[in-house]
């Protein structure tokens, strides 16, 4: 019951509408923030290394795009409906094809989204 007496003296002062506020912040707002930057210094190293990776894949992916960018473009401008064909495939020989779907199987696009 001692216990129970003196925790609840010591949080009196911090149930007071003064104490809850902390430039003009109520104490879930503070208590928000404080989690939230918890998070960004939890975060923080795994950032670090993640900029360090991109910085190192820059010139990998800038490649890439210079000598795909244009086959891409070309495959793009063919293709006018992207939903009538299936997901790409993987031949055993290493082949990728583009299966197009049978009239029966093209769903119409509604613009109504399903929940």
């Amino acid at each position: 019951m001692k216990r129970i007496a003196l925790t609840l003296a010591l949080l009196a002062p911090l149930a007071s509408p003064a104490a809850a506020e902390d430039d003009g912040l109520t104490l879930m707002e503070r208590g928000a923030r404080l989690f939230l930057e918890g998070i960004l210094k939890e975060v923080e190293p795994a950032m670090k290394d993640l900029q360090g990776l991109a910085e190192e894949m820059e010139p990998a992916l800038k490649g890439f795009v210079d000598s795909m960018g244009p086959a891409l473009a070309d495959l793009l401008g063919k293709v006018e409906d992207w939903s009538a064909y299936h997901p790409p495939e993987v031949l055993p020989n290493g082949d990728i094809i583009l299966r197009k779907k049978m009239p029966d199987e093209i769903e119409e696009d509604t613009g109504e989204i399903e929940l």
